[in-house]
């Protein structure tokens, strides 16, 4: 039987948060896998391209994958900006008991983002050969990045709808809701890859028709979930009411994940352009290694995203203490799992890259020593990503903001600029774990400041 909106914000207000946080982050964890299993699985097939001729097709078309994803990256960042933006308004709001105040929140920021996928979908396609260059294609991977980029633009509208979408139910604690329509448009995409791929003999564009066919779906059963369930609050065009006060709240918050996202699509587009020093099996090796490190990140952000709604709910309600726990508990669990999932991908580096790309043993080589070196530092990543989330959870703009663009952005991206430069391809390997132990340090100590400062205004008598 589905909750109430009145007895889920009494249970993001009152139960313990070491009950709620995992009930809250299970979906969320499901639906980052899948998404980021699915883009594994993009990249796996497109790498068997030419396999059976033993042509080195596949490594142009991996690396062509690679070139797109930054492009996808800086799409996802602007769907984030809209519906990590308002979804934070949304559960202030409904903290407060705010509901027709939270709807319209809602649909501001959902056909916000849709709009500009519009724009994306038109500018992008007319620019798409010189964009691919400047990511960093060479000449040998830019047709097939053409290719792939071409339906990926064309379905910027629904990947950005659905981003808001699962991100606005989220804020609502509907995180069950999100991974349906996540989940379904991934499984499809799995499928439906080695069929249009192979079969059908469509190749790399195979590949891409697969993304945009399930970005359509999830966006069609996401919208469904929105406008169909009672407990979910409708996105309907009577209530898209924006004012210059409203977008300005939603930049506030949404500019952390824009610059999480989009900073991160800059750096991608920068080791791109390093590692095409190197050819195509350089370009190749470091996406099929981002592949398998975004899967390891992708539980920190769903444990996140189950923790970001108790923190914004509590945040509205004024309970410091319960905000504070919350995020100690989050840690201490994203930690853990980290360190395990680090050992385990460090022992298995060259088998998971060899099941990428069996056939280049150049691939293999670069690939195996990226991973290894990049998967020691993964352990940051749970006190880097809770602190980006709960300052963003809580309004604080700036603050947030700072630590979103620290890790691939303020540190990695100069960092980028001279490693390579100075130590070749193992400079270009060790860019991303120095970054990290920076940020873990800049998060430490932000932390450290804010919850301090928060201490100081806990109502008395709100302690739980």
């Amino acid at each position: 039987m589905a909750m109430s909106a009145e007895e889920r914000t009494k249970m993001l207000l009152t139960e313990p948060v070491e009950k709620i946080i995992p009930k809250m982050a299970a979906p969320t964890i499901c639906s980052m896998l899948i998404s980021s299993i699915y883009n594994m699985a993009d990249t796996y097939f497109v790498s068997q391209i030419g396999a059976a001729e033993g042509t080195s097709v596949g490594t142009s078309a991996s690396a062509a994958v690679g070139i797109v994803f930054s492009a996808m990256a800086m799409i996802q960042a602007l769907a984030f900006l809209f519906g990590m933006g308002s979804g934070t308004n949304v559960s202030h709001l409904l903290g407060m008991g705010k509901k027709k105040e939270a709807e319209i929140y809602s649909a501001v920021g959902f056909f916000s983002a849709v709009t500009v996928g519009v724009i994306i979908a038109i500018v992008c396609n007319l620019l798409n050969r010189p964009l691919m260059y400047l990511l960093g294609a060479t000449d040998t991977a830019a047709p097939y990045a053409v290719e792939y980029a071409r339906y990926i633009f064309l379905a910027a509208p629904f990947m950005m709808g659905s981003l808001a979408m699962n991100n606005l139910l989220r804020f609502q604690g509907l995180a069950t809701y999100g991974m349906i329509g996540i989940i379904s448009g991934g499984i499809l995409n799995m499928l439906l890859d080695p069929l249009l791929i192979f079969a059908f003999d469509l190749g790399i564009a195979g590949a891409a028709i697969a993304t945009a066919v399930s970005q359509v779906i999830s966006f069609v059963i996401l919208l469904l979930m929105c406008n169909l369930r009672e407990d979910a609050l409708s996105l309907l065009p009577k209530n898209y009411r924006p004012t210059v006060r409203m977008y300005s709240k939603i930049l506030n918050n949404g500019l952390p994940s824009l610059g999480r996202q989009g900073i991160m699509s800059v750096s991608t587009s920068l080791l791109n352009n390093a590692a095409a020093v190197y050819g195509d099996p350089a370009i190749a090796a470091f996406s099929i290694v981002s592949r398998c490190l975004n899967f390891i990140y992708s539980t920190v952000v769903g444990f996140g995203q189950g923790f970001q709604p108790v923190c914004g709910f509590n945040y509205g309600a004024k309970k410091f203490d319960r905000m504070h726990r919350a995020f100690f508990f989050s840690v201490k669990v994203t930690t853990i799992v980290l360190l395990v999932l680090g050992v385990l991908g460090f022992a298995l580096a060259e088998p998971i890259v060899t099941a990428f790309r069996r056939s280049d043993a150049e691939v293999i080589r670069i690939g195996t020593e990226a991973l290894r070196v990049q998967i020691v530092t993964a352990w940051t990543w749970g006190m880097i990503t809770l602190s980006n989330m709960y300052t963003q959870a809580i309004g604080y703009g700036i603050r947030s903001t700072l630590l979103a663009s620290a890790r691939q952005g303020i540190f990695l991206i100069p960092i980028l600029l001279v490693l390579p430069q100075l130590f070749g391809l193992q400079g270009l390997e060790f860019c991303q774990p120095v970054a990290d132990i920076l940020t873990f340090g800049l998060s430490v100590f932000m932390m450290a400041r804010v919850l301090r400062e928060q201490k100081m205004k806990q109502p008395s008598g709100t302690e739980q």
